[in-house]
């Protein structure tokens, strides 16, 4: 089973950019796609983005977010430019199939989440 840890997340000022990243290890990354969810306190997991992990397709929420992934790497990324204080939320990845990529139902395999907090 692959295992996945985030890294990136930390305290910036509205405005700024973060790049998220999720290392897979354990094994090749082989599931259909990756995606990224955010969750903040007392809030329904949301989702971010979603990249098709062999064909490098992507889709995501709103145009400040970017997801990629590096193959040769075995590591996905999430770009969130002019971070706004609504953003802060714990960010998840996450290994899933080929429907519904929004739903978190689509994804069996999670990692442990990395914090960003965004001030005023």
């Amino acid at each position: 089973q692959v295992q996945l840890v985030e890294s990136g997340g930390g305290l910036v000022q509205a405005g700024d950019s973060l790049r998220l990243s999720c290392a897979a290890s354990g094994r090749t990354f082989s599931a259909y796609r990756m995606g990224w969810f955010r969750e903040a306190p007392g809030k329904e997991r949301q989702f971010v983005a979603t990249v098709v992990w062999n064909l490098g397709s992507t889709s995501s929420m709103e145009g400040r977010f970017t997801i990629s992934r590096d193959i040769a790497k075995n590591t996905g990324y999430l770009q969130i430019n002019n971070l706004k204080p609504e953003d802060t939320a714990v960010y998840y990845c996450a290994a899933g199939g080929v429907l519904a990529p929004t739903r978190t139902s689509t994804y069996d395999t999670w990692g442990q989440g990395t914090q960003v907090t965004v001030s005023s």
